[in-house]
């Protein structure tokens, strides 16, 4: 099998994975994207997806992400900033990515909005929260955000939208934790949309090897990696 079909494979497969989660749940296939997840991946595998008809990407670190956003830049696709984002390095991200899945705090948006404003374009963000609570991973805990949405919402920047929520599971947790942690953030949107209004309806949660559960559970964005790309060297 070529490079090429080994791709389009792969990504055929998490489709078709996606999808019948999705009905499993009693949601439309086309109720959830894929956000494939291209961290340290060469833009040659990058391209195989892209022929593919893959249009979003993922990534993580600035500097590689850069390289590949100008690389493609005639093709217009949707870039995602998926990491933690350092403060000082939020004014990149207007201009390059149209959304942020990691905010877990006022000064970086603010960061990000006022660029945003400068230049004239618009970025969706999404709150991180620790729903976890673990101690390796970033994001605000569920106690602080109700708090960090309504700062953000009082800021006077017309280029942030603040549109849902993202988790990362705990690596180590068994599946009937996990799913627990997936299913309180959906009710926490749900309250944040009750509370804030309808533009919160988007949620980030599940990667290659719990996707499928958090598609169950409510997920409208899944960040997909190795299951596309294969395992990192």
């Amino acid at each position: 099998m070529t490079p090429l079909n080994e791709a389009a494979s792969g990504l055929e497969d998490v489709r078709r994975r996606m999808a019948e989660a999705a009905q499993r749940a009693g949601r439309r296939a086309d109720s959830v994207h894929l956000i494939a997840a291209s961290k340290t991946q060469p833009i040659a595998a990058l391209q195989q997806l892209v022929d593919c008809g893959q249009t979003r990407f993922g990534e993580s670190r600035m500097q590689e992400a850069l390289v590949k956003i100008a690389h493609f830049a005639e093709l217009g696709l949707e870039w995602h900033f998926i990491g933690h984002l350092q403060s000082k390095k939020a004014r990149l991200v207007p201009g390059q990515f149209s959304w942020v899945h990691s905010i877990d705090s006022a000064g970086t948006a603010a960061r990000i909005g006022a660029e945003a404003d400068r230049l004239g374009v618009s970025v969706n963000l999404l709150l991180q929260v620790n729903i976890a609570d673990d101690p390796a991973k970033h994001g605000v805990p569920e106690s602080g955000l109700f708090a960090l949405a309504e700062t953000i919402l009082a800021q006077p920047h017309a280029g942030i939208r603040l549109c849902g929520l993202m988790t990362i599971g705990r690596a180590d947790a068994p599946a009937d934790v996990t799913r627990k942690n997936f299913a309180r953030l959906r009710e926490l949107l749900e309250q944040c949309r009750r509370r804030f209004g309808s533009e919160f309806r988007e949620l980030s949660m599940g990667m290659s090897g719990d996707y499928e559960m958090a598609i169950e559970e409510g997920a409208t964005l899944v960040r997909v990696g190795s299951a596309l790309f294969g395992a990192r060297a």
